[in-house]
């Protein structure tokens, strides 16, 4: 690819962060992770990508802080589908997501074993496998809410997530903290422990 190219696509990755800016500099429009309540433990690098157009490397990173997670808490040293399979099994789960005592309660362990699982054959891998795969920004954003899904349902279960920033279990910081001006950030909601 010419450079002259390369310098443009750059430019135009880049563009809507002054429109962005500017609209919530002045009372409008909010970030989309704002506005679509992306879970913020997500590593800063997300929204890095995100901002520059680089849908599927961010929805790559989401779904490895997800793996990772999931692997710590559980201790199974498995990775993707397996791993998946293994800490959320409905037999003799590691990671439990709720008391396990009814039906109802063991059929939502299996859908979110299935969910999970799912999500790194279907979302995970092809992008870390494909390096010609490219997302929009709606798929993304689409693919954002479910590990914020996922991540919540492991936080409901009482589940502390380790902030990616500072690799400690304590209350995160936003992925937009660094670029929302005080008083436009969303309002943080507490870690269950």
């Amino acid at each position: 690819m010419p450079e002259w190219l390369t310098e443009l696509e750059r430019i135009v990755r880049k563009a809507h962060r002054f429109s962005q800016a500017e609209g919530v500099a002045a009372g409008g429009a909010q970030h989309p992770f704002v506005a679509r309540d992306i879970h913020e433990s997500l590593p800063h690098k997300v929204g890095g990508l995100f901002d520059d157009g680089h849908y599927a490397e961010a929805t790559y990173e989401a779904f490895k802080y997800l793996e990772a997670e999931v692997r710590r808490l559980s201790g199974v040293e498995k990775t993707g589908f397996a791993l998946m399979m293994d800490a959320l099994n409905g037999d003799a789960p590691r990671i439990k997501l709720n008391a396990m005592g009814t039906i109802s309660e063991r059929d939502e362990q299996a859908g979110f074993r299935h969910l999970f699982a799912g999500s790194m054959l279907a979302i995970r891998n092809p992008r870390g496998h494909d390096h010609t795969l490219t997302d929009d920004f709606e798929t993304c954003l689409g693919h954002l809410n479910l590990v914020t899904v996922l991540l919540r349902s492991l936080e409901r279960a009482g589940y502390a997530l380790l902030d990616p920033q500072t690799t400690s279990a304590a209350p995160n910081r936003s992925v937009l903290a660094r670029s929302l001006p005080l008083a436009r950030r969303a309002p943080r909601r507490g870690v269950r422990k």
